[in-house]
C-alpha cells in the first residue's frame, strides 16, 4: 500500500470542503425557497460559511488546494449510482444533501487531525449542528408532504 503524500491529503480536503459547501447550499436553497424558513436558511448558511472560515483560519494552505485536484483522473468521476439518480421529492433531495454534508464534515474532522486538531474539533462541532438542522428540516418537509 502506498503512503499518502501531502498532495493526497490536500486533495481529500479540497474535495470535502467543496462537497460540504455544495450540499449545504442545496439544503439552504430548499429551506429558503421551498420551506420559506428564515431560521433554517440562516442556520444552513451559517454552517456553510463556518466551513469556509475554519478552512481559512487553519494551517491548510488554501491557495494550494486547486493544484491538488485531479478532476480528470478521478477514478469515480463518471460513475453514477442508481440511488444518486432517484429523487422523487424535495424531501429526498434535502435528505441526500444533508447526508453528504454530514459525511464530508466527518472526513474533514478526521483529515484535519493530521494537520490542525483545533480545526478538527470545529468540524466536529459543525457536524453536530447539522444533525440538529437535519431534524428540523426533515420534520418541516415531512409535515408539508
Amino acid at each position: 500500500m502506498r503512503k499518502l503524500a501531502k498532495r493526497d491529503v490536500m486533495r481529500v480536503i479540497d474535495a470535502n470542503l467543496n462537497r460540504s459547501r455544495e450540499a449545504l447550499r442545496v439544503c439552504e436553497d430548499i429551506a429558503r425557497f421551498a420551506m420559506n424558513s428564515r431560521a433554517l436558511t440562516s442556520q444552513l448558511k451559517s454552517v456553510r460559511h463556518a466551513v469556509s472560515g475554519i478552512a481559512k483560519s487553519s494551517a491548510v494552505p488554501l491557495k494550494a488546494l486547486p493544484a491538488s485536484r485531479d478532476s480528470e483522473g478521478d477514478c469515480l468521476r463518471r460513475s453514477r449510482f442508481e440511488s444518486e439518480m432517484k429523487r422523487d421529492t424535495l424531501s429526498d433531495i434535502f435528505a441526500a444533501n444533508i447526508e453528504r454534508a454530514k459525511e464530508s464534515l466527518r472526513v474533514l474532522e478526521e483529515l484535519f487531525k493530521l494537520i490542525d486538531t483545533q480545526s478538527s474539533s470545529k468540524f466536529c462541532g459543525l457536524r453536530y449542528k447539522v444533525y440538529t438542522i437535519e431534524k428540523r428540516g426533515a420534520k418541516r418537509l415531512n409535515d408539508a408532504d
